[in-house]
């Protein structure tokens, strides 16, 4: 009995020992950080799997048995962690390899518009298995990663794009004089370099398009309603009619009717107003500022690191210390912001910061 009992105090030593320090490991990675987000949360995650597996084997290996009997163990653990690999590797490992190659080749980035196959929105957010975009609904839309692996992406550039309308207009009007009113729209609407394709000549109408460039792609959906407007303002204020064919066959009108509506006196747009992007993309537009604040501070860090090996005084070398020291604290506060965005988003909650406060940090400027 004795001896039975001394014979497993190695293994019972070993299981305690795994123990706390498998608890230990939790509380440090991961219990004590109560807004670590889903994303940076993973890799501890998988530290802590490995830790759990290495602890499993070492007790396996001081268990009071035979050589054979522990060769099978070890092997039994290891078909069913292979097993639960392989029948979890179909989504799991092919979306967390497409969630890595999409940081790598970096096709778009947090806050760009992007349309896949029938999703069009702003990117939210980025995770190691699935994307999250916004719609101009405000409804948010994770995809798996692979999805964008498997089909094509559609990037907005952020530096300027290409605005639209298309219309048809029948043979009775000259094309000249259509170019010209629709090039007039779009410099109305505020697009530069404005210019018009014929894309058809159909049975009973002529389709064009007018196009103009957009330098702030974040006001992409307003513009693109305000071209239409201006549209059908220029050409109704200069008498072309905008309508089907069809339509003009089956109605009775007197002669010299039109179908122009009545000019209107427009009130001029409130500049204090909220733009519909500005509602409905408020999440993306948010994550977007906060990768844009913590790439800004990242890349100080770098140029005071490389200006910090150059100095050559005592007191340059502390100074540049200094300002390493609290853009690094202005970094892991903007962290901790996002993960505090990423949680209450998910939950439905609003994102609050205190009065006088802005829900993102305020970079101190270093000398």
């Amino acid at each position: 009995m004795i001896e039975s009992i001394a014979s497993l105090t190695p293994f019972m030593g070993m299981a305690t020992a795994t123990v706390a320090i498998l608890w230990f490991s939790h509380w440090f990675l991961i219990g004590r950080k109560v807004d670590l987000g889903n994303e940076r949360k993973f890799p501890y995650q998988l530290i802590m799997l490995g830790l759990t597996i290495v602890g499993l084997l070492a007790s396996v290996l001081v268990l009071p048995i035979s050589e054979s009997s522990r060769n099978q163990l070890i092997g039994l653990i290891g078909l069913a962690i292979s097993g639960t690999l392989a029948f979890s590797s179909t989504t799991i490992i092919s979306n967390l390899m497409a969630g890595i190659l999409l940081r790598i080749t970096k096709p778009f980035r947090v806050g760009d518009f992007i349309r896949v196959r029938d999703y069009f929105g702003r990117v939210s957010e980025r995770g190691l298995f699935d994307t999250e975009i916004q719609t101009e609904t405000r409804e948010l839309i994770a995809l798996p990663n692979i999805y964008f692996i498997n089909n094509p992406v559609v990037t907005t550039i952020r530096t300027g794009t290409l605005v639209s309308a298309t219309l048809s207009l029948g043979y009775d009007v000259d094309h000249n004089r259509v170019e010209r009113l629709l090039i007039d729209a779009a410099q109305t609407c505020g697009l530069q370099e404005p210019f018009v394709h014929i894309l058809e000549l159909g049975n009973f109408a002529v389709t064009y398009r007018v196009s103009g460039l957009l330098d702030e792609s974040k006001r992409l959906i307003s513009v693109r309603s305000n071209l239409y407007g201006c549209v059908l303002d220029t050409l109704h204020s200069q008498g072309v009619e905008i309508m089907s064919p069809s339509y003009m066959n089956q109605r009775k009108l007197h002669d010299g009717a039109s179908a122009i509506p009545a000019a209107s006196v427009v009130k001029a747009p409130d500049e204090h107003k909220s733009s519909a992007e500005d509602i409905a993309f408020d999440k993306a537009e948010k994550a977007e500022e906060l990768e844009n604040e913590k790439q800004k501070l990242a890349e100080e860090i770098e140029s005071f690191s490389i200006a910090l090996k150059g100095a050559a005084s005592e007191e340059e070398k502390k100074t540049k210390q200094k300002a390493i020291e609290e853009n690094k604290k202005q970094l892991k506060l903007l962290e901790e912001v996002s993960d505090v965005t990423e949680n209450q988003s998910k939950s439905s909650e609003p994102v609050t910061a205190p009065a006088g406060h802005s829900a993102v940090p305020e970079t101190k400027k270093s000398e």
